[in-house]
C-alpha cells in the first residue's frame, strides 16, 4: 500500500473544490462529488427541484477551470443538430462544412434533459461515451476536458421523456443538491444583495490541467481486495430480489474510478474500502431499477444502501 504524502499532488484539485464552494454554499459533499465525477472522466446527473443551484454548479466549475461553458435548454422541439451541430453549404467555397453545435465546450449544462425527445437525448450518447461527434460520416473530436452536467426535475412529469437505461448508464454518478439550511440560506441571500458571487469567481487552474489530473487519478493504487469488494457490490444488484435490473459493468468501472478520484482528492495514492462505500449510492442508484419498476431515485438509493449493509467490508 502507498503512503500518504503532504498533499498527494492534489493541490490543484483541492483548490478547485474550495473555489466552487465559494458559490455553492453549505453543500460541500455535493461539490466534492461533482469534482470527483470530473476527475474520473465521467459525467454528472443532478435530479432536483428548480432554484437549488444546479446551473451555478456547472457554471462555477467552468469558471474555476478557465474552460468554455455552454448551457443547452432541452425542450420538446430541440433537434439533435441543435446540440451537436450541422453540415451547411458554403456558397463562397462551393463546399459543405461542419458548423459545430453548443456541445463543443469543456463544460456542458444539459438543462432539463428529460424534456427533449428520445431522439435528441440520444445525440449525447456518442459525445458522452467517446468524446466525439459524427456528422455526415465525418468524426469531430470534442475539446478536453469534456464534462456534461445534466439536470432533471423529479417532481414535474408533464411533457417529459424519461431517460432510457442506456442514457442513464452514460452518467458517472447522480446526486441531489437539496435545500439549504436556514443559516446557509441567509448567507446566500446576503451574498447576492449586490451581485451574484459567481460573477467574481476566477479560475484556479487551466482546462488543460484537468486531463493531467485525470491521468494521475488512474494511477492511484487499487488493492485486489478493494476491487473484489466493488465487484461484489455491483454483482448483488443483479441477484437480489429487490432489483428488476442491476447495474452494468460500466457501473463497476466508474465505482472504482470515482474511488480513485476520492482517494486522490484526500491526498492518498491508494483506494480504501471506505472510498468505494462512500460512492456506491451516487454511482449505482441511477443504474438500477427496483423490483416495483419505480423510477424514483430515492427508492433505488435505499436498495443500494441495503446492499452496502450486507456485503462485508474487507480489512486491509
Amino acid at each position: 500500500m502507498g503512503e500518504r504524502t503532504a498533499d498527494g499532488g492534489n493541490g490543484p484539485a483541492r483548490a478547485l473544490v474550495d473555489n466552487v464552494r465559494r458559490v455553492i454554499r453549505g453543500k460541500d459533499e455535493q461539490v466534492v462529488l461533482a469534482v470527483v465525477a470530473l476527475l474520473s472522466g465521467g459525467h454528472l446527473l443532478v435530479e432536483d427541484v428548480p432554484g437549488v443551484g444546479k446551473t451555478m454548479l456547472a457554471r462555477s466549475l467552468a469558471l474555476s477551470i478557465h474552460g468554455t461553458y455552454r448551457r443547452i435548454q432541452f425542450t420538446p422541439d430541440l433537434l439533435p443538430s441543435d446540440v451537436t451541430g450541422t453540415v451547411i453549404y458554403n456558397q463562397k467555397t462551393s463546399d459543405f462544412e461542419f458548423k459545430p453545435g453548443p456541445i463543443f465546450a469543456n463544460v456542458i449544462l444539459a438543462d432539463e434533459i428529460n424534456r427533449a425527445t428520445p431522439r435528441t437525448q440520444s445525440s449525447l450518447l456518442e459525445a458522452m461515451d467517446e468524446g466525439q461527434v459524427t456528422a455526415d460520416g465525418t468524426t469531430h473530436t470534442l475539446p478536453r476536458p469534456f464534462f456534461v452536467i445534466a439536470t432533471q426535475n423529479p417532481v414535474e412529469y408533464h411533457g417529459t421523456y424519461p431517460l432510457p437505461e442506456g442514457q442513464l448508464d452514460r452518467f458517472c454518478m447522480s446526486l441531489t443538491i437539496g435545500y439549504p439550511s436556514a443559516e446557509v440560506e441567509r448567507e446566500i441571500v446576503e451574498a447576492q444583495l449586490l451581485e451574484h458571487p459567481v460573477n467574481a469567481l476566477g479560475p484556479v487552474l487551466e482546462a488543460g490541467e484537468i486531463p493531467v489530473l485525470q491521468r494521475r487519478v488512474r494511477e492511484v493504487t487499487v488493492h485486489p481486495d478493494v476491487l473484489s469488494y466493488a465487484v461484489e457490490l455491483v454483482r448483488l444488484t443483479r441477484e437480489e430480489e429487490g432489483f428488476h435490473l442491476g447495474s452494468s459493468p460500466r457501473g463497476t468501472i466508474f465505482l472504482v474510478r470515482t474511488a480513485q478520484a476520492r482517494a486522490f482528492l484526500e491526498g492518498r495514492d491508494f483506494v480504501t474500502p471506505d472510498d468505494v462505500k462512500a460512492l456506491a449510492v451516487p454511482v449505482l442508484a441511477h443504474r438500477v431499477i427496483p423490483a416495483a419498476r419505480s423510477r424514483a431515485l430515492s427508492e433505488a438509493r435505499a436498495l443500494i444502501q441495503g446492499v452496502l449493509e450486507r456485503v462485508p467490508v474487507p480489512v486491509l
